[in-house]
């Protein structure tokens, strides 16, 4: 007898681990395991940007939602510096998470075009709180959008010198 064939819409994403000590390697491919259900190979490389730290990406395919599974399991670590992106699929806008040790998680939604997507209840929201002021507006708007996380990650996104580059967002 054959498991029924699951209704949930599929998407697909990326994981990619930019700096972690190597002592959680195994740590970290065993709870992608346990979360994506399935045995995964990491390549481990050299972070340039981090003494001692390590790097590696991991291309994932599953329901709608598992982005999120992995990003909260993947929060455990604390040393670690990651972002887990999930394509839009039918009905539902894509996601990035991205973590550092010093900010912790932020979640932003992504559109098909790679864009970050800012709902219109959280605009209100930085309207009322900003009270008539463009520069807490500004800051505001800059935190929905991730820029503090963008700005620590970014020297980390880069693979070593020679090796290809995988950019996070695709326009076009």
């Amino acid at each position: 007898m054959s498991a029924a064939p699951s209704s949930r819409t599929q998407t697909r994403g990326v994981v990619f681990i930019h700096a972690t000590p190597r002592a959680l390697c195994p740590h970290i491919r065993w709870t992608l395991e346990s979360t994506l259900g399935v045995r995964v190979g990491l390549d481990w490389a050299a972070q340039p940007a981090e003494r001692g730290a390590v790097r590696a990406e991991l291309t994932w395919h599953g329901e709608q939602g598992t982005g999120a599974r992995i990003a909260s399991a993947l929060r455990a670590f604390t040393d670690i510096r990651f972002e887990v992106t999930e394509e839009p699929s039918l009905g539902a806008d894509g996601s990035r998470w991205s973590h550092t040790p010093s900010l912790g998680i932020h979640h932003a939604w992504v559109g098909a075009n790679g864009d970050t997507v800012v709902n219109e209840d959280r605009l209100r929201e930085v309207v009322t709180l900003a009270q008539g002021s463009p520069e807490a507006m500004a800051e505001m708007i800059e935190e929905l959008l991730g820029a503090d996380w963008d700005a620590e990650l970014e020297a980390f996104r880069y693979a070593g010198e020679g090796a290809p580059v995988r950019w996070l967002h695709k326009v076009g």
